[in-house]
């Protein structure tokens, strides 16, 4: 297996992944006016309990990732939102050999929302530094985002 994209390019295209690919709208970065940011614990029972993630979910059957974000947020922490509150941060893409599919998670950010966050569904949440996200055990789909929070926080607070 080549281990960079120039051993890569040495070798044939890999074969297609015949996995289910699924579009799960994260993350919210809910970016409180300190530049801290809000994660949830993955509560006991779930698949990668114990494990910190941004919020987010699934989408529903025809849903936009703005609305499901809404949606997701509303369900999990108990504040509200607007699709026009979210912007674009960055996105992951990862394999779950284990599990047989392919999550696709853009990751949005976001500044306002009515109601203080609130653990729902999560075991705890915790509003922490973006330099803390490698302090935490997170689902592998979500490490490589880490590096495009530090990265935008640290651009948005030079300004």
């Amino acid at each position: 297996m080549a281990y960079n994209c120039f051993e890569a390019l040495q070798s044939p295209p890999p074969p297609m992944p015949q996995d289910t690919t699924i579009l799960v709208v994260a993350a919210a970065l809910l970016i409180d006016p300190d530049g801290r940011i809000l994660v949830g614990k993955r509560p006991a029972g779930k698949h990668m309990a114990g494990m910190w993630e941004f919020p987010g979910g699934k989408l529903q059957d025809n849903e936009p990732p703005e609305f499901a974000l809404m949606r997701e947020l509303r369900e999990e922490l108990g504040i509200e939102t607007r699709p026009g509150c979210f912007f674009p941060i960055s996105f992951a893409s990862h394999l779950y050999d284990d599990k047989k599919f392919h999550l696709l998670m853009p990751l949005y950010g976001c500044r306002a929302w009515k109601n203080p966050p609130r653990a729902l569904e999560h075991e705890e949440v915790r509003w922490i530094r973006p330099a803390q996200l490698y302090d935490l055990n997170m689902p592998p789909a979500d490490l490589p985002l880490n590096d495009a929070v530090i990265q935008y926080l640290g651009a948005s607070n030079s300004r």
